[in-house]
């Protein structure tokens, strides 16, 4: 893995890009993040890490276009209890349950994928499997309609076959 962005962060709120010597909005930070870069971003005067703190605003911006970011009782619990209960779940796991959560999504887009893939297989080879011939045909006589197609082919059969049917019914 490459080394991580250093972003530098000034008093007046500013992010500074080193690698690209530009400054950047918040958005560009989330941007990058996405296509995969990993930023560090440092306050330029005192060279403190504020990488937690500007991704934080990072969520919170993306948060506050879509009005919500946690359950409202999730953030009446970080509220009340603070750093001392909460810490040790987001350092311990947080991050794995959503790593896990995402693997498993992953796995679940990949398996869904091949049963489409399978399904549109086994519809293109299913005529070839049932000796040939049309798959409907076959299947009507698995069950004992041999006539069905031909009725179906020739109008004129079928229209005799319906009457013989229609005189077989009224008796």
């Amino acid at each position: 893995m490459s080394d991580p962005l250093i972003l530098k962060k000034y008093s007046n709120r500013r992010l500074y890009d080193t690698r690209k010597s530009r400054y950047v909005t918040l958005e560009d930070v989330a941007g990058m993040i996405r296509s995969g870069e990993q930023v560090q971003i440092q306050d330029a005067s005192t060279k403190e890490d504020v990488t937690a703190f500007i991704l934080t605003q990072v969520v919170l911006e993306a948060a506050k276009r879509k009005n919500s970011l946690l359950p409202v009782p999730v953030l009446h619990l970080i509220i009340r209890y603070g750093d001392n209960a909460l810490g040790e779940f987001f350092d311990k796991y947080f991050q794995k349950t959503v790593q896990n959560y995402l693997e498993t999504k992953k796995a679940f887009d990949e398996q869904f994928a091949q049963w489409l893939d399978m399904g549109l297989d086994m519809s293109r080879h299913m005529p070839e499997m049932m000796g040939g011939g049309s798959s409907i045909d076959a299947m009507m006589e698995m069950f004992g309609f041999s006539g069905a197609s031909a009725a179906q082919k020739d109008p004129q059969n079928r229209d005799a076959q319906d009457e013989n049917d229609e005189g077989e019914s009224a008796r």
